[in-house]
């Protein structure tokens, strides 16, 4: 057995190698690491404006109007909603998504504002394509923001969200969105079949042209409450019916990740253009199951709740807020995400301009 004074010596001998830079080491990462310059030249996904879509709120008020549980993101009224998307434009953002405020007296069972074709959204559309024709509209086709019940679907006297009866208004929304000018229709109401109706419809109508961006795998999550405010379009009570408290029934089960595999070879199979995946942060292991299983563009949603904590921990000083969103956006495109709908997109396409 080596003595203490042996085993010292051995252990000084050992320091002295490595610490002479002598280790026997073939692989160094690190070289690759060492520049700022060489750290650019291997770098395996980028960030870029291109492959930001922007959310937008729109409500039929003369005020912008702030959101609470959003802090920087407003409901814009259509005489100032063409100022921010020529701000998005001149910022680099070829793409944006309307979402609609509706008043409460619009609100009815049967969500038939969601096609009135001199309905806010419709207007919207047709003011920006007239302004600014070379934006890509992507559109919400769902009667939640619709609905007196607060559902995508309609609601049954007994309380169960219809899937086929639904579908039939998604259709009508979806053809006079498409009149109106939209480039993407994006469905997310969760119901069966709704891609393949939409795509027919939209055929029937000579809207050949006109995309789905399908919310594939939008799942049942805690992180939309605030999108949820700035809609007014969470689920509520009626004396007249029972209401489900919850969207479980349609959209998916957070535990599930096989399911998501289903739907998107439903999706494609019945005409979808684009496949997303809805939260975006908590779902990176579905974006890249999905990237795995399908050739089509996959969009990821980085939704309300993800971008409300994000600024309510920078405005208590306890991150920083660009390292932070920069970093969670390109983690959606180490994922495999082609796409990202994000409330950052204005702030993150300024930030990437200043650090090129």
């Amino acid at each position: 057995m080596a003595s203490f004074s042996e085993n010292l010596k051995l252990f000084s001998d050992q320091q002295s190698h490595v610490l002479s830079g002598l280790m026997d080491l073939t692989y160094r990462p690190r070289r690759l690491r060492r520049t700022a310059s060489l750290r650019s030249m291997v770098r395996e996904n980028n960030l870029s404006p291109n492959d930001f879509i922007y959310p937008l709120f729109v409500h039929e008020g003369n005020q912008v109007e702030s959101i609470a549980a959003m802090p920087g993101a407003n409901r814009w009224p259509l005489d100032r909603l063409v100022g921010e998307v020529e701000r998005a434009w001149n910022l680099g953002i070829r793409s944006i998504v309307l979402f609609p405020k509706v008043s409460e007296a619009l609100k009815t069972e049967d969500a038939a504002e969601c096609f009135n074709e001199k309905g806010l959204i419709p207007r919207a559309i047709q003011l920006l394509k007239q302004e600014m024709p070379e934006m890509t509209i992507m559109t919400d086709v769902a009667l939640d923001p619709y609905s007196s019940d607060g559902h995508d679907g309609i609601v049954s006297p007994d309380g169960i969200v219809l899937n086929d009866e639904t579908i039939e208004s998604l259709c009508r929304q979806a053809v006079v969105q498409a009149h109106s000018g939209a480039d993407l229709i994006g469905p997310s109401d969760m119901m069966d079949g709704r891609v393949g109706a939409i795509r027919e419809s939209l055929d029937d109508e000579g809207f050949e042209h006109v995309g789905i961006i399908s919310y594939t795998a939008k799942y049942s999550s805690a992180y939309y409450g605030p999108f949820r405010e700035a809609l007014d379009s969470a689920p509520r009570g009626n004396s007249n019916k029972p209401i489900p408290k919850t969207k479980n029934t349609y959209q998916m089960d957070p535990a599930n990740a096989r399911e998501a595999i289903i739907e998107a070879q439903l999706d494609e199979q019945e005409g979808a253009d684009i496949l997303m995946v809805k939260p975006g942060l908590a779902y990176l292991d579905i974006i890249h199951c999905l990237r795995q299983e399908s050739q089509l563009p996959i969009a990821a949603y980085n939704v309300s709740g993800e971008f409300a904590m994000v600024k309510a921990a920078a405005e208590r000083g306890w991150i920083d807020e660009r390292s932070v969103v920069l970093e969670t956006l390109l983690s959606f495109k180490r994922a495999g995400a082609d796409l990202i709908l994000t409330y950052h997109a204005c702030d993150a396409a300024k930030w990437l301009r200043s650090s090129g």
